[in-house]
């Protein structure tokens, strides 16, 4: 699924040249869970980006698939992010006066797919995280788990191939961490989905098939 090989990122800070990844080779597979830990200020959130379409390396490349996301222009990513690639944020990003399935639906209205089609694909992706009942209710009338369900729903209405997932328990007591990561967890084994969390939680890391941290920008692997 990625193959990244001696990517660095670079950030000019004032006078300052800040690497935020120092040229990190690493192998994703097709299908795998992994979690990825570190302190703040190590590279997680840069590596996401890489992962996500959402920028580029100063140095090296980013493949996903056949596609070198080092070497694509804005329009490309963006059409890889709108396909391939569904987000799950700590803070939820639901439009707050869109219902949980208008707030799905716009995942699909960049693709080009039908007003039925968006309807129907919409409501069996709420049902898929056990909120069919709760499509007509806006996020504010949700619990903050329901509202990361939407959120989850959001991500993978769209049929991605990768489900990047960024402290998607952070907000979270610890009960409905468990529940979410439940889900996740359950969507990723029914789906053959390659998803990949970023998080501060032990608890959460230690579901994934796969453990990496990341300090001052290099990746390492955790037995």
């Amino acid at each position: 699924m990625y193959e990244l090989t001696n990517v660095t990122k670079k950030y000019d800070q004032g006078k300052r040249s800040v690497t935020a990844l120092n040229k990190v080779t690493l192998s994703i597979p097709d299908g795998q869970m992994v979690a990825i830990q570190g302190p703040t200020g190590g590279g997680k959130s840069t590596l996401l980006q890489m992962l996500g379409a959402l920028d580029r390396p100063s140095e090296g490349t980013v493949q996903l698939g056949s596609s070198d996301l080092s070497k694509l222009g804005q329009g490309p990513l963006g059409e890889i992010r709108a396909r391939e690639v569904g987000f799950v944020f700590q803070g939820f990003n639901l439009i707050p006066t869109l219902t949980a399935q208008e707030n799905v639906e716009t995942a699909l209205a960049p693709l080009g797919v039908s007003t039925p089609d968006r309807t129907s694909r919409a409501a069996a992706a709420l049902e898929s995280v056990g909120l069919g009942e709760r499509g007509s209710h806006l996020p504010a009338e949700l619990s903050g788990g329901q509202q990361q369900r939407v959120a989850i729903a959001r991500a993978l209405v769209k049929e991605p191939a990768v489900l990047l997932a960024d402290e998607p328990t952070g907000n979270l007591d610890e009960q409905t961490r468990d529940e979410i990561m439940d889900l996740l967890e359950g969507l990723w084994r029914a789906k053959g989905l390659t998803l990949i969390v970023v998080t501060h939680d032990s608890a959460v890391a230690r579901r994934a098939q796969r453990r990496l941290v990341i300090r001052n920008g290099v990746v390492r692997e955790v037995a």
